[in-house]
């Protein structure tokens, strides 16, 4: 019997290996995926709705999946995620093509120094890629040590996110305490996080706030 589940967990991997073997990034259909997710999350990933629709620019293309393979198994509840994360929405490339297209986002955080001679409609364009978050106020000095002590190993020193785990530069401040209140009351599943988001008072939350939303000034 355990040689029988050994011999199918040797031949499911080696299915998975091929199947990242097979795998070629095609931008072009990440391109046109993103037009039907743009209508939420903004044609750069940028999200909308002063946070109710998250930024997704530049968030890890692992970490991207992982969260729509939690909104398909019912783990991450989101009426409107619920109906595309969906297999027959997003199979397998199409998925990837998605969240290496999104990864892959750049979003400046000031407007660039543009030729007086440029057409209104090209200063338009690169103005519409400019993202920065709304500075909120707070102790910042009391964030910052909250992000060192409980955040900075997992999300970066510059909360720039690190490997897999995605950054919190950049994100919208409501979304980001939404999502700490979820944590919080356990309706968003993460040991790890709530280890460390558990003990702390609103206070310290609207604190660890402030010090993130100026990490992209």
């Amino acid at each position: 019997m355990f040689k029988i589940l050994f011999l199918l967990m040797a031949l499911s991997s080696v299915a998975f290996a091929q199947d990242d073997q097979q795998y070629s990034y095609d931008p072009e259909n990440g391109s046109d995926i993103n037009e039907l997710c743009a209508a939420c999350h903004g044609e750069f990933g940028e999200g909308g709705g002063d946070g109710e629709y998250p930024r997704l620019a530049g968030l890890p293309a692992k970490y991207l999946i992982k969260q729509m393979h939690a909104f398909r198994s019912g783990q991450r509840s989101s009426i409107a995620m619920g109906m595309y994360a969906t297999e027959r929405e997003l199979p397998g490339n199409d998925l990837q093509d998605i969240a290496n297209y999104l990864a892959e986002k750049d979003l400046m955080t000031k407007m660039p120094v543009v030729d007086e001679d440029m057409p209104a409609l090209e200063k338009l364009h690169i103005a519409q890629r400019v993202f920065n978050v709304a500075r909120f106020d707070g102790d910042f000095s009391l964030g910052e040590k909250i992000y060192s002590g409980q955040c900075a190993r997992c999300h970066g020193t510059d909360s720039s996110g690190k490997g897999s785990t995605p950054g919190l530069i950049g994100q919208y401040t409501d979304y980001l305490r939404l999502q700490i209140q979820s944590f919080q009351k356990g309706e968003r599943k993460n040991k790890r996080m709530e280890k460390y988001i558990m003990p702390l008072s609103k206070d310290e939350i609207e604190a660890l706030l402030a010090y993130l939303s100026v990490g992209d000034d």
